[in-house]
């Protein structure tokens, strides 16, 4: 192998993909970097064996094509650390990558690009297209109710489903859940359940743009979006998502109405006096106005109020304060609509007169 490219074209691959280049890996391997050098491009591989990350730089000569995997992070921070449009000579000798970039020189160990594990081509049953900013809209609105670490494997991830001319974000840690669903402009996307683990989800939020659009592959073991230059590649959690729909509480007669940012700063100040390992909060609605009280074992207290649009039943019911937190945080506009049924059961909170972005909190007992 032998090229020269500019640092750009190195680096913004690199930084595409170093995101599942884990510091810590039981395999040598995946702590490099695949690097192919064919035609007038070099293509920069990574994975950690369930999300694969694949970036294109362009060349600005290739004397000998080829490929080779280096130490990832090393590599980037190389690239990092010279000269803005520096020009980078790379060339390959024996087991050694040397790399020259005006006075500095480089020289990094490698492994055999054949001991590099690669995601065969998937066979996708099906095939949709969608704006980034939509794709990106639907894990903004849903991630932050992922489980994490959780013995029911299947909740450590984000519900991906198409439904027709629709598809649906949803993700539940068993305490609330979050759904967001969007259109598909026109397509027809057949029924299909994919979900994606927790780590690939994070990844795609931070590869996603403000432009360009989004093509999605879902096959029956893994998921491929193409971003442009940037090809992401992810395994499938092997388990039967919860029937959320079971899970969304009806409308009923007891609708509260308040200014999404007076409920939350509310709720903000009531949260410091909260119990910290349980970060519970009790919440009481009256007439147009929601009462809002918090202790811990130091039998500290804090009392709030907030005026909203309430004519329903006296309800007094608790909740964890993060869980109402995040959920008014995702709602947009300034208006806020909390669903109740009874002091035992789940709230549904959403935008007023908008149905596609939905979030439930169970409650707790105080």
């Amino acid at each position: 192998m032998k090229l020269i490219a500019s640092r750009e074209e190195l680096l913004k691959p690199l930084q595409a993909v170093i995101g599942v280049v884990e510091r810590k890996q039981t395999m040598p391997v995946l702590s490099n970097v695949l690097l192919v050098a064919q035609r007038d491009e070099i293509t920069i591989t990574a994975t950690d064996l369930e999300v694969e990350l694949v970036a294109k730089g362009q060349v600005e000569s290739l004397e000998v094509p080829g490929d080779i995997t280096v130490p990832g992070r090393k590599f980037l921070d190389i690239c990092r650390a010279l000269p803005n449009e520096a020009p980078v000579e790379i060339s390959l000798d024996g087991d050694r990558l040397n790399i020259k970039s005006g006075r500095s020189k480089f020289v990094l160990s490698t492994l055999s690009a054949s001991e590099f594990p690669v995601v065969d081509d998937i066979q996708g049953s099906q095939t949709v297209r969608m704006a980034q900013t939509d794709l990106h809209h639907l894990f903004d609105k849903t991630h932050f109710c992922m489980a994490q670490q959780d013995v029911r494997y299947y909740l450590n991830g984000l519900l991906i489903e198409t439904d027709g001319p629709l598809i649906r974000g949803v993700a539940t840690d068993g305490h609330r859940l979050a759904l967001c669903e969007m259109d598909l402009d026109g397509q027809d996307a057949g029924k299909e359940q994919v979900i994606i683990p927790r780590k690939g989800v994070l990844e795609l939020q931070r590869l996603l743009k403000e432009e360009g659009e989004a093509e999605i592959t879902i096959g029956s073991n893994h998921i491929r979006i193409e971003l442009g230059d940037i090809r992401f590649t992810s395994k499938l959690i092997d388990g039967r998502f919860p029937d959320y729909g079971r899970v969304i509480p009806a409308i009923t007669d007891n609708v509260v109405l308040a200014s999404g940012d007076a409920f939350r700063h509310a709720l903000q100040r009531a949260a410091i006096l909260s119990n910290e390992k349980y970060r519970g909060v009790r919440l009481e609605f009256l007439k147009d106005q929601v009462k809002i009280q918090a202790n811990n074992p130091d039998q500290e207290t804090a009392e709030d109020e907030v005026e909203v649009e309430y004519g329903g039943d006296e309800i007094e019911i608790g909740f964890n304060v993060n869980y109402l937190l995040d959920a008014l945080a995702a709602v947009d506009g300034d208006q806020v609509e909390v669903n109740l049924t009874d002091a035992n059961s789940s709230c549904l909170i959403k935008t007023p007169g908008i149905d596609s972005t939905k979030y439930v909190v169970m409650p707790m007992r105080l």
